[in-house]
């Protein structure tokens, strides 16, 4: 009987992990997933997932959507041969639905009061409104797009 209970409780547990990895976006997480460029265990923020996936089929997970464009605009910093190019797909996970977005269409809110797992943050937001509404209740700066995030602005945040 107590062997009954003890796997019961063993399977529950695992069930929970498995669900804080994935995140309420549902986007699983391996364990094991280390940030390429802070070196962070990635499932422990589930709420800050952010991918890129390669044309050769494998992944990288970030810690938040500041660490994925820092590896985006200098990849061969992070990993040898890695180029841009090779980036098949990228996500971030919106901020109020939790589900993954392409950053490439997203609008970002910067100098919130809201910190990601690395502190100041990139908040992403599929629409401009959900970006405006963060902005204000957030007391954010302003909202940039993908095509303004530099090198130079994610050097700013940190």
């Amino acid at each position: 009987m107590y062997r009954i209970i003890i796997i019961l409780v063993l399977a529950c547990a695992m069930t929970v992990t498995g669900a804080h990895a994935a995140g309420k976006g549902g986007n699983p997480v391996p364990l094991n997933a280390k940030c390429p460029v802070c070196g962070m265990f990635v499932a422990k923020y589930p709420d800050w997932t952010a991918t890129a996936s390669f044309k050769d089929g494998t992944t990288h997970y970030f810690d938040g959507p500041k660490d994925l464009l820092t590896y985006y605009l200098d990849p061969t910093r992070y990993a040898r041969g890695r180029r841009q190019a090779d980036i098949a797909s990228m996500t971030v996970k919106e901020y109020y639905s939790l589900g993954m977005i392409d950053p490439r269409g997203a609008f970002f809110v910067l100098g919130s009061d809201v910190y990601g797992p690395m502190g100041s943050e990139l908040i992403p937001f599929k629409t401009q409104k959900d970006a405006m509404a963060f902005k204000i209740d957030h007391k954010g700066k302003r909202i940039i797009r993908f095509n303004e995030i530099t090198s130079q602005l994610i050097k700013t945040l940190n």
